[in-house]
């Protein structure tokens, strides 16, 4: 079982749907309504920080949940769940001018862990205001994906199956968002979730849809 946890954002059941589709059950629960203990409690295979609105120090139980969590349990962040890991261990979290909604950038990465089997370089969707800040990146934290002007978009940790993503892989215009999470579902022990065939599909389904609402890229 996956448990999500909700920043009071609609990206939320997105990611609920994205994870579904791939055959993961999931457990959604708000950022404040349970403790640390009670995650744990629920041995989840998985953890997931949806985006939000707010700042990591106000995301709830969040950070506290990177903290006793990772190294334990496998955690991908998203957004604000990605800014929340890079605090959560010691970056700093700052404002990008101008703030970035609703618009495409094209993301270069590693080709490792959750960005295996990817394209070189593809189109993501960003809603976001915040980033953690490349010069004050701790040595604990690997950038594996980052825009053509060096905004971070990817972060791993170099010993725990801990990821973030700054971009929304879950949004309809993000291309390979599908493979994105399929690869982080499998470092929790769902081997090949739904199988490859199936995740082609699933992104020419989600191709055909993005489509019909455009995004602009965003230099």
């Amino acid at each position: 079982m996956i448990v999500l946890i909700d920043n009071y954002d609609s990206f939320t059941w997105n990611l609920w749907h994205f994870l579904s589709d791939l055959g993961a059950g999931v457990k959604t629960v708000r950022n404040d309504a349970l403790g640390v203990d009670d995650i744990m409690a629920m041995q989840p295979s998985g953890i997931v920080l949806s985006p939000g609105p707010a700042t990591p120090d106000k995301a709830g139980i969040c950070m506290d949940v990177i903290r006793h969590a990772s190294g334990q349990i496998p955690i991908l962040g998203v957004c604000l769940g990605h800014q929340a890991i890079g605090a959560a261990f010691g970056g700093q979290i700052t404002r990008i001018d101008p703030p970035v909604h609703g618009k495409l950038s094209f993301i270069t990465h590693t080709g490792q862990s959750i960005f295996s089997g990817c394209d070189d370089r593809f189109a993501v969707s960003r809603y976001h205001s915040l980033i953690v800040d490349a010069a004050s990146l701790p040595d604990c934290l690997d950038v594996i994906a980052s825009t053509d002007a060096g905004i971070i978009m990817g972060l791993q940790h170099k010993t725990h199956p801990t990821f973030g993503v700054q971009f929304h892989p879950e949004s309809i215009a993000s291309e390979n968002g599908y493979r994105i999470l399929a690869n982080f579902l499998q470092k929790t022990g769902l081997d090949n979730p739904s199988g490859n065939d199936h995740i082609a599909t699933l992104e020419s389904q989600l191709l055909n849809l993005s489509q019909t609402h455009p995004e602009h890229i965003h230099d």
